[in-house]
């Protein structure tokens, strides 16, 4: 594989500030990235990070598609980004909003085909990058019908085959599961011994990237630090800038090799059941994506699997992408129906209602289980992020001053208290994942469901961020409520997880056992 020189990024004095907020993302920003130099961008959850990559791909600006207030000057080659074809790529971190496309192919294919890429070699570098990020499928594969990860897959595949002089990377792996984390960074490992690409990647996972203790084995060359409404705050050589300023910026919840976050979690009381599915088996809805008609074979998601979510207990849904996980909580919330099987009540959640979950009013079943999606959008339904706090508790019958004195610690302990005013479409992805937690959470503890599921509760989130969003879901479970929740996030099953069922193949092996390593910050 060749390409040309990697591209060179020169921001001076650069600020800017998104339409509506009154205080800058970003501020006095000066900075030099060399043709060719592989950088791991590095802040708190809201630094700006994903800001950064946005202005540098050019979606900021008079002529961006995001809105707002600039100074200073972002030049890329020379000249302002995005006004020429190909020579940047950008992975975001949500990846539905790069998708354009029915068939996977055909996505991929997108992008060269608007680069002008000779009709001959469109297809063999389509393949090329689709086996690269271990994507499971063949070209035809409807887009629609892909996991959330899988989508992450076809994203990175696309940037990658068109080759760019610029790849901006913002969390390329959040979604995926370890051996697809492991592909894609080999992938990238590969393009950078191969070409001259310059490379801005945005990661939470530091110590996957950085090589541990063997430099050769490092995606990044250099590592550069913003933080919120300021400039860079650190920057060099890996080993260098953690040597000097780890402990500052763990401090301010950069995740940092050495300095992992230590929850304070209280033991799992343990207790009865309170749901239990037994043989469901899920298939996929017809007429999903080009050529599914009303023929079309439908894919089986699940395959009568069981399940039981116990009072006291968190449970760890994991396996890999498109295995079934999002589609066995959405099951076990009461949001989904199988084809065959049931997903029952269980203990005192049968006190009331000994239907099946799917059979259950809105308002009893939002009221007894709390769900937060994987796609922190769907669940928004104001216009602050304080309202959005308000919304159920006021719907539940609690009194204005309760609400207001939870809603006020929830936007402390989760760092939202600056962004009380602004509309939750407008948060950053770590963001709007703490948000819809805290929507859950939101009617109190006296409360809260019996079952709170959760699908990647954990994603784009600092240190600071994912020690409030553990201990507050520890502190559920101490009190007798249950947690479920989809995750690849290996710190958080070793914190909480008491079962780990794993799905894979759209099945569900038996429950393993205990995962969790402490308990008030010592051995469980």
């Amino acid at each position: 594989m060749t390409s040309p020189e990697g591209a060179r990024v020169d921001l001076s004095d650069w600020g800017w500030r998104h339409a509506g907020r009154g205080g800058w993302a970003l501020r006095g920003v000066d900075l030099t990235i060399e043709p060719g130099e592989r950088v791991l961008l590095l802040g708190a959850s809201g630094a700006g990070k994903s800001t950064l990559l946005h202005a540098m791909a050019g979606l900021t600006g008079e002529s961006g598609a995001i809105t707002g207030d600039t100074e200073g000057s972002l030049l890329v080659d020379g000249a302002p980004p995005g006004g020429g074809r190909g020579g940047i790529g950008l992975v975001g971190q949500d990846p539905e909003t790069q998708l354009v496309m029915a068939r996977a192919g055909d996505d991929v294919a997108f992008g060269l085909e608007n680069l002008g890429v000779a009709r001959e070699d469109i297809w063999p570098r389509v393949h090329t990058a689709l086996s690269g990020v271990g994507f499971p499928y063949g070209v035809g594969r409807p887009t629609a019908a892909l996991s959330g990860g899988e989508k992450q897959r076809l994203v990175v595949a696309g940037a990658l085959a068109m080759r760019p002089r610029l790849l901006l990377l913002d969390e390329p792996t959040a979604n995926l599961d370890p051996e697809g984390a492991a592909l894609v960074r080999a992938l990238l490992a590969d393009l950078a011994a191969t070409t001259e690409a310059t490379m801005v990647l945005v990661e939470h996972r530091v110590a996957d990237v950085v090589g541990g203790a063997s430099a050769a084995t490092a995606l990044v060359d250099r590592v550069v630090v913003v933080e919120q409404g300021g400039g860079v705050i650190a920057d060099g050589a890996p080993c260098a800038v953690f040597a000097e300023h780890g402990e500052r910026l763990a401090r301010r919840g950069v995740w940092i090799p050495g300095h992992e976050p230590a929850p304070r979690v209280a033991p799992a009381p343990g207790g009865g059941a309170l749901i239990e599915a037994s043989g469901c088996t899920v298939r996929a809805p017809a007429g999903i994506g080009v050529g599914s008609g009303r023929g079309s074979e439908r894919r089986t998601l699940l395959h009568a699997a069981d399940a039981e979510v116990r009072a006291g207990t968190a449970t760890a849904l994991t396996g890999p992408n498109g295995a079934g996980k999002s589609t066995l909580l959405m099951l076990l919330a009461g949001l989904a129906r199988p084809a065959a099987g049931a997903v029952l009540p269980r203990g005192r959640l049968a006190e009331g209602d000994r239907r099946p979950l799917a059979r259950w009013p809105a308002r009893t079943l939002s009221r007894h289980v709390g769900t937060v999606f994987q796609h922190a959008e769907d669940q928004f339904v104001t216009g602050t992020v304080r309202d959005e706090l308000r919304f159920a508790p006021l719907r539940a019958g609690v009194g204005e001053r309760a609400t207001a004195a939870w809603v006020e610690e929830l936007l402390e302990r989760l760092r939202l208290g600056a962004l009380a005013d602004v509309h939750p479409f407008t948060l950053s992805g770590g963001e709007k994942r703490r948000l819809s937690v805290a929507t859950a959470l939101s009617s109190g503890s006296a409360h809260a469901p019996d079952v709170l599921l959760l699908d990647e509760p954990t994603f784009g989130q600092d240190t600071r961020a994912w020690t409030e969003l553990v201990e507050l879901l520890a502190g559920l479970r101490a009190q007798g409520r249950a947690v479920v929740m989809c995750t690849h996030d290996e710190p958080l099953l070793r914190a909480l997880a008491d079962t780990e069922l794993r799905v894979d193949g759209g099945r569900v092996a038996a429950p393993a056992a205990p995962v969790t390593e402490g308990a008030e910050g010592g051995e469980a």
